[in-house]
């Protein structure tokens, strides 16, 4: 009598636990959850939207996941992170062309606003997992449909020989076929397919950047949120990166020449080899940050997503235009700077041989009169003509690695894009408990760097516990996810009948005036182009290329 009680007890359990949604591919069960204030909410995690990229599939296109009716699929924990270096190699698979849907309403009639998740990452580490990176508990509390996804990292997404074998662009043709799985599926979910918004960060958000100019991604999103990057940085675009791929084939020690047997020979090491390899992809600690770059494709027969120069096809006002915010933190890049100061090899490297590591971290030519000059003058002008010393050079060289590696692409963007859609902008400031960088003697935050937005967005477990309403980020994870989702549902970020939203002035940009949102305690309208006279040092060196 009691194993009969105790039965039925754990089948209501899992009546209460799970859920189940039906989609032409098979059923699919996932989880109910309650999101940061406690609404409930259902979660469908690691759903296959791609077959797995092995063996022939390797460094290709990738191909539409198969039907796996009449199984149903268990979307209840999240599926494995691609390739990366990562400690927890259990958590790693090349089987992980997965996304995560999650959603209040699960009626196919709601059409709420979807909100597609691009993750950060400079195209080579993290992912959309709940667990560690992009948790939903915030997003939640607001009406919409929150999507994050994987896509793939490294030589594994992003090898580009020229060739047929690895025409390049795979990661961002696997975020493709994500948003195409969208909208064949999401509104089983209670999403909009007509109503996408991406929010991408960093490599994300240059990402969201070049689904604008791809025929591949045209009609595919509606709007976008491009947070701390674009396609429009002082760094050139090629058809291939052959020196990238070699430097790859050395490491697993497969043949440089001819391509064919480089890419043949790839193809067939462990991915745990590629993974390990990592450090010796790198030229000078964890530089150049945008290692693995998009290139223009040539024509082998498949379908291409990038086909022309991003600034050839911006210049043209030829893309697909969509409204959009777009902005960066106060401090971007002080990371970076910090622990690059910290290591005395690296410090040491750029005191020695300034005019050669200079460009490998800055991301411009090399080995060029032209890159003598603009080294010596970004030196000039950022740090003096004195020594690069810890901690006396931090301020200088955050700065000029903030607008070199993000500043430069945000200005850039502006300029390109705002002549054509309307964008809101913002300059985000505020220096919260929790940070992406905090001295590890103090264990106090600097100010607003690279991804901190992220922390009032998402639930970050690795950084911080899931914040209550008592705590003091509440006021700021309110506003900006009911920024960000006013804005996915209309376009228009405000709301004057909401209480936290109520007197917000976000005025859209132009070139008159230059209005911006500066994101701190409070939200506060200002006007004028950010961080002018230093991004106009950039322009001076590096022309924006006229096509």
């Amino acid at each position: 009598m009691f194993s009969f009680i105790l039965f039925a007890w754990l089948l209501s359990c899992s009546a209460v636990l799970s859920v189940e949604v039906d989609l032409n591919l098979g059923r699919i069960r996932g989880i109910n959850l309650t999101s940061r204030l406690g609404v409930p909410f259902h979660a469908f995690r690691g759903i296959r939207y791609a077959e797995p990229p092995l063996a022939e599939l390797r460094f290709k296109n990738p191909q539409p996941v198969k039907a796996w009716a009449p199984a149903t699929f268990d979307a209840e924990q999240d599926g494995p992170m691609c390739p990366q270096p990562w400690d927890n190699m259990t958590d790693v698979s090349e089987d992980c062309l997965r996304l995560n849907v999650y959603t209040k309403n699960l009626n196919a009639t709601a059409r709420l606003p979807v909100i597609v998740f691009l993750h950060p990452g400079g195209f080579y580490v993290f992912s959309g997992q709940s667990k560690y990176f992009a948790g939903p508990a915030h997003m939640m509390d607001r009406d919409c449909v929150l999507v994050t996804l994987n896509y793939r990292l490294g030589s594994l997404g992003f090898l580009a020989t020229g060739s047929a074998d690895a025409p390049g662009n795979a990661g961002l043709k696997d975020q493709v076929l994500a948003l195409r799985w969208i909208q064949q599926h999401i509104h089983r979910f209670g999403g909009d397919p007509q109503s996408v918004t991406l929010l991408g960060y960093s490599a994300g958000s240059l990402s969201i950047g070049l689904h604008m100019l791809s025929p591949m991604s045209r009609g595919l999103f509606h709007r976008g949120i491009c947070m701390s990057a674009s396609p429009y940085g002082q760094w050139g675009y090629q058809t291939a990166d052959v020196q990238l791929a070699q430097r790859q084939a050395r490491l697993l020690n497969c043949p440089e020449k001819p391509l064919k047997d480089l890419v043949s020979c790839l193809r067939e090491k462990p991915m745990q080899d590629f993974v390990s390899s990592y450090n010796g992809m790198f030229e000078i600690g964890w530089n150049p940050v945008l290692n693995w770059l998009p290139v223009i494709e040539q024509d082998f027969g498949q379908e291409r997503f990038l086909l022309e120069h991003p600034y050839r096809t911006a210049q043209s006002g030829h893309f697909y235009k969509v409204p959009l915010i777009t902005g960066i933190t106060e401090f971007e890049f002080l990371s970076g700077a910090f622990f690059d100061l910290r290591n005395d090899s690296i410090r040491e490297k750029l005191n020695a041989n300034w005019e050669h590591f200079a460009p490998i971290a800055l991301l411009f030519e090399r080995d060029t009169p032209h890159s003598r000059q603009a080294s010596a003058v970004l030196r000039n002008k950022y740090l003096g003509s004195g020594r690069i010393e810890n901690p006396g050079s931090l301020q200088g060289l955050g700065r000029l690695y903030s607008d070199a590696l993000i500043g430069v692409e945000y200005h850039r963007f502006m300029r390109l894009m705002a002549p054509h859609t309307p964008i809101y902008t913002y300059y985000f400031r505020y220096k919260g408990r929790y940070s992406f960088l905090k001295h590890p003697d103090t264990n106090q935050t600097f100010g607003a760097v690279h991804h901190d937005e992220l922390l009032y967005l998402f639930n970050v477990p690795i950084l911080t516990p899931l914040l209550k309403q008592s705590d003091p980020e509440n006021s700021l994870i309110e506003r900006l996810t009911r920024m960000w989702t006013e804005f996915a549902r209309k376009g228009d970020p405000h709301n004057a009948t909401d209480e936290y939203l109520r007197g917000l002035q976000w005025p859209l940009y132009n070139f008159q005036d230059q209005a911006y949102l500066e994101i701190d305690i409070n939200l506060t309208a200002k006007y004028g182009n950010i961080h002018e006279e230093r991004f106009r040092v950039w322009d001076e060196l590096f022309p924006v290329p006229s096509f």
